[in-house]
Parts: C-alpha cells; structure tokens; sequence
C-alpha cells in the first residue's frame, strides 16, 4: 500500500461518515422528532379555512379591502410579505424618505376612513423588523373597527368582540406585549358572516 492510499484512506472514511451521520441521519431523526413532537409547526403553521389554505400563523398577508383589517406595512420585496426576502426597510428614524413614507401611509389611512380622528397608531404606518409581522397592537385593530363594520354591514360592538377574543397575551403574562393576529381576525370575520 502506497503512502498516498495510507493517507487517502482514512480521510475519506471520515468523510464518508461525517457526511452520512451529519447529512443523513441527524437531519432525518430531528426531522422525525419535530412531526412526532410539534406537527403543526413542523409543517409551517400552516392555517386552514374550510379545509383550503390560507396561510400561516407565522407570516402576514397583505390585505387591502375595506371590509377586513390591515396589518403592518411590509418591506420586503418585490411583494408584500415576501417569506423569501425577509428584511425591514433599513430606513432610520432620521432618513427624509421613512417620515415620507409614513406621511404618505397615514394619508392613505385617513382617507380609507374618513371619519375617523383618532391617532394612526404607530405600527399601522412603520415595518416590522422582518417585514412579515402577521400581529398588530390591539389599539391598531380597534383604530380599524369602525370602517371594518361598515364595510361589512356589521355593528361595530360585535366586531370589537372580534377583536377582543383575538387579542393574544403576553406570554406567561410577561413576555411580549398583548397583539392580534390579523389573518385569524379576518378568518373569524369571515366565519361570523355565514
């Protein structure tokens, strides 16, 4: 035996081993155990209306009808809510175009509701870090209930309830702030409508 063949040899064993352990195996048990142990985060957090797709708990949609509620701004591109491109706007609270744009976002607020005087709550007008936050404050979603039930034909109590029982805890009452999740809000719009 050469000593080339002496020195290849076990290099590429531990290769071959490294490989079949770290990129066979160790993705296949934890795979595993992630279906066993926490199916639906497995498979995304996906929701589901009717038995049909919806989409996930974990990304926001872009929703623009008067009759459903809006959620955050969105950075990423070259879509709203792109899971692939997640990225804020990387505009500082200084930079001319982020107060432009958040002038031109509180416009287009209050003329989607016209009647409405009340504050534009912050997060209805800035991105979120990630650009995909499917949550916005409970004061935002309350800012959005009177043009919601109009839209809707809906009393406006009713759809404050709404709001109300979508309206998530901090976690261990500690943790986070309290915030609603905007595609499961608009899903009970729909439901409540049949």
């Amino acid at each position: 035996m050469s000593d080339v063949t002496r020195t290849l040899r076990p290099a590429l064993v531990l290769f071959a081993l490294t490989t079949a352990l770290c990129g066979l195996a160790y993705p296949l048990v934890t795979t595993g155990l992630a279906q066993a142990l926490f199916p639906a985060q497995a498979e995304g957090s996906l929701l589901r209306q009717d038995g049909q797709l919806v989409g996930s708990s974990l990304i926001g949609q872009p929703f623009s009808d008067p009759g459903r509620f809006w959620g955050r701004p969105s950075a990423t591109a070259p879509m709203p809510y792109n899971g692939g491109a997640s990225s804020g706007s990387n505009q500082g609270p200084l930079n001319p175009a982020l107060a432009d744009a958040v002038r031109a976002r509180v416009q287009a607020l209050r003329d989607a509701d016209p009647g409405n005087t009340a504050p534009v709550p912050l997060d209805l007008v800035t991105a979120s870090a990630s650009g995909l936050d499917p949550h916005i404050s409970p004061q935002a979603a309350r800012w959005q209930v009177a043009r919601v039930a109009r839209a809707r034909g809906l009393p406006p109590a009713q759809v404050q309830a709404l709001v109300d029982a979508h309206t998530e805890q901090p976690l261990l009452g500690l943790l986070g702030e309290p915030r609603v999740h905007v595609l499961a809000l608009n899903l009970a719009l729909d439901a409540s409508r049949r």
